[in-house]
């Protein structure tokens, strides 16, 4: 059923958005071209998708007032990546050609970095739509900026919360296959250790896989049984860990990150009550948030399915600000007026770029499923000097 539903949703938003999609007011006569290099099929597009549908949302509006900064309409043209790191490269480099002056790329580091590739020596400010490795930048150079909260942010928020809890040993299950399921829990077990708690063992997935018989086998016959595992596994993989994990009577409290605040993990109900996981925001009654629920449904005629459509939705505003800072459509200038942003008002609370290296620093929202809901914990900014270094 997950996966039928996934693909469902593929359809629905191919058929909802385009595969091409062109933002056109006749307000305005001249017009700044945003190239998107998204996952509109494979294991990305649950998490790019409702990123980009936000995204379209806020410029759709923006047009309507005039275009980015008042001045430019945007004409997004949005292409297809596949979920495949090279067919990012090849979709990007067909956007460049098409005259993009700002990049946007997918939800994930590995995909992200082949396009900056590209963009960097050309000077085009690009954004990855949730990708939150904190090494993205770095790999890429000065015109790479993230947007979603970084891993090692992500993870010193739940590592805190943990120890908060009163756990004391945790169990670390990663994948070297992306940078997102590779460091993200390395990243937690460094802040956790430093708090007091202690990594009692380690275990290894390759991602794709259906079968999680042996690690478990592994977990079951510590010596020194963890009260809590650690991973950044996402769809297909969480959803069979924490099936056959429950299934082999392993109550141990899982936690996770963003890319399991999903409907097809929510799907699993109670099966995956007691997880954690994070979000970039939470609907509190009254909020910039609640209200943007609100009129995304309005606009997209259904709800929104996390939060990364409100994430999409801050790029817009970001790209808007950074356009009127810059007061022309040079992709230099707008790079470094997104560089320059402080206590920017999003919808989510407040971002800024200036005097990072191109992470955003934005509040994370912590969660925890019952009863097949995910409920609001807390809502934080980690103290800058318990977040481990990239």
């Amino acid at each position: 059923m997950p996966k039928l539903y996934r693909l469902h949703r593929a359809a629905l938003y191919a058929a909802v958005f385009g595969m091409t999609v062109a933002i056109i007011s006749a307000a305005s006569a001249e017009e700044i071209i945003i190239g998107a290099a998204t996952a509109q099929t494979g294991g990305l597009a649950p998490y790019d998708q409702p990123a980009l549908a936000g995204l379209r949302m806020a410029l759709d509006e923006l047009n309507a007032k005039g275009g980015l900064g008042g001045k430019y309409t945007a004409k997004l043209i949005i292409k297809d990546t596949r979920s495949d790191t090279a067919q990012t490269a090849t979709v990007a480099q067909e956007l460049i050609d098409a005259g993009a002056k700002i990049m946007i790329t997918p939800c994930d580091a590995d995909p992200s970095i082949s396009a900056g590739q590209l963009t960097q020596p050309l000077g085009i400010p690009t954004l990855t739509l949730c990708g939150s490795a904190p090494v993205l930048t770095a790999a890429v150079g000065d015109v790479m900026f993230g947007t979603y909260p970084a891993d090692n942010v992500q993870a010193t928020a739940v590592a805190n919360f943990a120890i908060a809890e009163g756990k004391k040993k945790v169990y670390l299950l990663t994948s070297l296959d992306s940078t997102y399921t590779a460091n993200l829990p390395e990243y937690f077990g460094k802040v956790f250790e430093k708090k007091g708690g202690a990594v009692v063992g380690r275990g290894t997935f390759t991602m794709g896989q259906p079968d999680f018989s042996a690690e478990i086998t592994n977990i079951k016959s510590l010596a020194d049984q963890p009260d809590l595992i650690m991973t950044a596994a996402y769809e297909p993989d969480f959803p069979a860990f924490i099936q056959q994990l429950r299934g082999a009577g392993v109550t141990v409290p899982v936690y996770g990150a963003d890319a399991i605040g999903t409907p097809t993990v929510k799907g699993l109900g109670k099966l995956v009550d007691g997880v954690v996981y994070t979000a970039a925001g939470y609907a509190e009654p009254g909020s910039k948030l609640e209200a943007f629920n609100t009129a995304f449904a309005k606009y997209a005629g259904h709800a929104p399915e996390s939060t990364y459509e409100v994430n999409g939705y801050e790029i817009g505003l970001i790209l808007d600000q950074a356009v009127k800072t810059a007061g022309s459509d040079d992709p230099k200038a707008i790079r470094d007026a997104i560089a320059g942003l402080k206590d920017f008002d999003g919808i989510t609370g407040k971002i800024t770029y200036a005097g990072t290296d191109r992470m955003p620093l934005r509040p994370v929202a912590l969660m925890r499923y019952e009863g097949g809901e995910g409920k609001h914990i807390q809502t934080m900014i980690p103290d800058a000097a318990d977040v481990p270094a990239p």
